[in-house]
């Protein structure tokens, strides 16, 4: 074998090798986004234990997401759920669906970089 078909058999692996991590991060982030909006319908319309339960499903989304690419809106998106879900467990609906939102701007910024 030759340097030239081993060095484009090592690029190729290497590829193969980050490309899904890369998708992974991807879909993770959607649909930490989607229960991010769901969490924030919930709380408008005041039911805390719903935003909390759609928060805490966008959490696990969005810390996997982080895990395979890390982002500092992805982190900041991370701060806002968790305080969205402390303040929902609370009984404070809106001041959670904010916090919420918070986070669905972060996650939305982390999904086009």
């Amino acid at each position: 074998m030759n340097r030239r078909s081993f060095t484009l058999l090592l690029g190729l692996g290497a590829a193969a090798f980050v490309a899904p991590r890369i998708v992974l991060a991807e879909d993770h982030l959607k649909e930490a986004i989607a229960h991010t909006k769901q969490a924030i319908d919930e709380g408008k319309k005041g039911k805390a234990e719903a935003l909390v339960t759609h928060a805490e499903a966008a959490l696990q989304h969005a810390q996997a997401a982080e895990k395979a690419k890390p982002n500092d809106h992805t982190k900041q998106g991370i701060t806002h759920l968790n305080a969205a879900i402390e303040h929902g467990k609370m009984g404070h609906a809106d001041v959670a669906a904010g916090h919420a939102e918070e986070a669905l701007t972060h996650l939305e910024a982390a999904e086009k970089s």
